[in-house]
C-alpha cells in the first residue's frame, strides 16, 4: 500500500509541477515566439502533402529556371525548375524527423547508460564514463564525419553516425542529474517495496528528472538540425534528389551571385529552426528553475 500511495504521490506533484512550469514559461514571451515558430514547422512538416505535390513541385524539373519569387513560385524555382517553397515545405519534414529521432534514440540509450552509471557506480560506472569521455574528446561534428566515412554515405549511417556522436554528452548530464535524486527516501521506499532495478530507474529515477533533460534534448534537436544540415552541404548527409536545407544551400551556391533567394530562403529556415528550439529550451529551463535565469 505504502509504493502505491508513494507512485500517487508523485504523480500529483508531477502533474502540478507540469502547470507550474507552464504558467512560468508563459511569461516568457521569447520561449512563446520559439514556440509558435516550432509549431509553424511541425505543421508544415506533417501536411507537407497538402500543401504541396511531392512528384511535381518538390522534384519535377520545370522550364522556369532560376526563377525569381512569383505568385506561382513564393520563393521561386532552382537551378533545375524545381519550386523552391516545396523542397523547403518537405525539407522541413526531413529535418525535423532526423533532428527528433535522433535526438530520443540518443536520449534513451544515453539515458539508460546515465542512470545506470550513477545507480550501481564501480566498475560499470568507471566503463561507461571513460568510453563517454573517449568520446567527447572528439568534436561531435568531427566524429560524425569519421563514422560516415567509414560505413559509407547513406541516410542509415548518417543517423548512426549522428545518434553515436550525441550519446556520450546525454550520458554525462543525465548521470549527474541522477545522483541529485538517488538518495531520496522514495528510492529506498521503492527498493523496500520489492521493486527490482530496472522498474526503480525507470519509475522512480528518471521520471524525477525529466525536466532538465527536455531541456538538454530541445538543445540537442537545433544542434542536429544544424549538423545534418552541415553535413548535407558537404554531400555526406542527405542525399538528392531529396530535399534538405544544407543540400539546397550546396545547390545554390553556384548561382547565389544571380539568384540569392535560393541560399537566403533554405538559410532562414535553419535559422528559424535552431533559433525556436534554441528559445524554447532556454526558456524550459528558466521555467523549471527560476535560479538560472541570468
Amino acid at each position: 500500500m505504502n509504493t502505491i500511495q508513494t507512485r500517487k504521490t508523485e504523480k500529483r506533484k508531477r502533474k502540478s509541477q507540469a502547470r507550474e512550469i507552464w504558467h512560468r514559461m508563459r511569461k516568457n514571451k521569447l520561449a512563446m515566439i520559439g514556440l509558435a515558430i516550432l509549431i509553424v514547422f511541425l505543421l508544415l512538416a506533417i501536411f507537407a502533402d497538402v500543401i504541396v505535390d511531392y512528384d511535381t513541385d518538390a522534384l519535377g524539373r520545370g522550364q522556369d529556371r532560376l526563377a525569381g519569387p512569383s505568385a506561382e513560385h513564393w520563393f521561386g524555382t532552382d537551378y533545375l525548375g524545381r519550386d523552391v517553397f516545396a523542397r523547403i515545405v518537405y525539407g522541413t519534414r526531413v529535418s525535423l524527423a532526423l533532428g527528433l529521432g535522433i535526438t530520443v534514440i540518443a536520449l534513451s540509450i544515453g539515458g539508460f547508460l546515465g542512470a545506470a552509471a550513477a545507480y550501481y557506480g564501480g566498475i560499470i560506472e568507471s566503463v561507461i564514463m571513460r568510453i563517454a569521455d573517449m568520446l567527447m574528446c572528439i568534436p561531435s561534428i568531427l566524429l560524425t564525419l569519421a563514422i560516415i566515412a567509414a560505413l559509407g554515405t547513406s541516410l542509415q549511417n548518417l543517423v548512426i553516425a549522428a545518434t553515436i556522436a550525441s550519446v556520450p554528452a546525454f550520458t554525462r548530464i543525465i548521470r549527474s542529474y541522477v545522483f541529485t535524486v538517488i538518495g531520496e527516501e522514495y528510492i529506498e521506499a521503492a527498493r523496500a517495496g520489492g521493486m527490482n532495478d530496472f522498474q526503480i530507474i525507470t519509475s522512480h529515477i528518471l521520471p524525477n528528472v525529466i525536466g532538465p533533460i527536455v531541456v538538454e534534448a530541445t538543445m540537442n534537436v537545433a544542434g542536429t538540425i544544424l549538423s545534418i544540415a552541415g553535413l548535407s552541404f558537404l554531400g555526406m548527409g542527405v542525399q538528392p534528389p531529396q530535399p534538405e536545407w544544407g543540400a539546397m544551400l550546396s545547390d545554390a551556391k553556384d548561382f547565389m551571385m544571380n539568384q540569392p533567394t535560393l541560399v537566403f530562403f533554405p538559410g532562414l529556415a535553419i535559422v528559424l529552426a535552431a533559433l525556436s528550439l534554441n528559445l524554447l529550451g532556454d526558456g524550459l529551463r528558466d521555467a523549471i528553475d527560476p535560479r538560472l535565469k541570468d
